[in-house]
């Protein structure tokens, strides 16, 4: 089976080359990825795949049966949206969709998925159990397309019993893949803060609540909610990244906002830590005199890489390109939808290696300049096959 499926994997892999420069030359933003959808939808009626469209509005559940259908159920994820990103990349393939760009890889992602539900389908004779294949939109806009894909069904009739996932990795060079088992991404709440009070003349603060005073205090009071409160051995990060308040030199506002976000890795201390917000903003901004409204919009929990479907996975992608391919990848605080999938069936979400430092392909996701090796194309296709499989 794995010479069967390298030897497809190089076979396609020129063609779905051609794919992912389509999908990149035409990105679509979150849940409004209806001509990519269309095209995807091309792609397996091609292949003859059978598939269900319209989850979750623009997304897609495939499935391929093998032999005795019934023995297993793996699934593999796809995300299929791009970003609000203008892109600088002077290339063939550049996006033709001004202001959008795949600038996360989930133009990658959906091709290599794509390469190996054809393989898949060329090989369903070969092996034993059923594939099923979620094509996700809206990873990159909360409330996150897997959540509404998992409401509208996509992990029932049938139920996995596990889910694949893959992201590219521009720091690691193509041709690797990396892997990391228990708690891998953080969870991702967004924290909004409005601060009210008597606003005034500056030179007559006493006759005013100086808010700006207020919401500075409470900056750095809020960094005292991880360091005094959260076990040190388990990673959180809580940033407020805007500070929006006054417009000249002379007046005291009447309101000032704060955003940020809040990130962590164990979903108890996740929301004991939203009450902790909270009630310190609250009762620091009342003992100075303003009024505060707090808003804390829970967003993408922790993503957990099962042990055991993890740990099997890197020893079958060890076996497909080598163990000199394979490597240990490291925690994130970063946030990735694929998580809701994770909190409900066994899963793993690995990397794929894009970069290549000696051609010049090094710069990251959510930039414009980001690109890819495109040699990962085979190795994500094949290895995505080959674990469906074997897993």
């Amino acid at each position: 089976m794995k010479n069967r499926i390298k030897e497809l994997a190089h076979k396609y892999a020129p063609e779905f080359i051609a794919i992912r420069r389509h999908i990149h030359a035409n990105p679509e933003l979150s849940f409004q990825e209806f001509e990519t959808s269309k095209y995807i939808q091309q792609q397996l009626d091609t292949f003859g795949v059978k598939y269900t469209a319209g989850i979750a509005g623009t997304g897609i559940v495939a499935i391929i049966e093998g032999k005795n259908p019934a023995k297993k159920v793996i699934a593999l994820r796809a995300d299929i949206d791009a970003l609000p990103i203008t892109e600088a990349n002077d290339v063939p393939y550049k996006s033709l969709n001004s202001g959008i760009m795949h600038a996360c890889g989930h133009d990658v992602h959906t091709t290599c998925v794509l390469g190996a539900t054809r393989i898949l389908q060329e090989l369903k004779d070969e092996f034993e159990g059923t594939i099923k294949i979620l094509f996700q939109p809206g990873e990159e806009k909360h409330p996150g397309g897997a959540s509404l894909m998992i409401k509208d069904g996509a992990l029932e009739n049938p139920r996995p019993d596990a889910i694949l996932g893959m992201h590219v990795q521009p720091s690691m060079e193509a041709g690797l893949l990396g892997f990391r088992a228990g708690q891998y991404m953080a969870s991702a709440d967004e924290i909004y803060i409005n601060i009210k009070g008597k606003g005034g003349h500056a030179a007559q603060p006493h006759l005013t609540t100086d808010i700006i005073l207020v919401a500075s205090h409470l900056v750095v009071s809020l960094q005292q909610v991880i360091s005094r409160n959260n076990n040190p051995f388990s990673p959180s990060v809580l940033s407020i990244c805007a500070f929006n308040g006054g417009y000249t030199t002379n007046v005291i506002p009447s309101e000032v906002k704060l955003m940020g976000t809040f990130r962590a890795m164990d979903e108890t201390w996740r929301f004991k830590a939203h009450e902790i917000i909270k009630k310190q903003a609250t009762e620091l901004a009342h003992a100075m005199g303003a009024e505060i409204e707090i808003d804390i919009l829970v967003g993408y929990p922790c993503l957990y890489n099962n042990e055991e479907v993890t740990e099997r996975s890197r020893t079958l992608a060890g076996e497909y390109l080598g163990q000199e391919h394979v490597q240990d990848t490291e925690v994130r605080m970063g946030a990735e939808d694929f998580a809701f999938y994770s909190q409900i069936i066994p899963a793993c979400f690995f990397r794929l290696g894009t970069g290549n430092v000696a051609k010049g392909i090094t710069s990251g996701v959510h930039t414009p300049t980001f690109d890819i090796d495109e040699r990962a194309i085979e190795t994500g296709i094949g290895t995505m096959a080959y674990l469906a499989t074997q897993i």
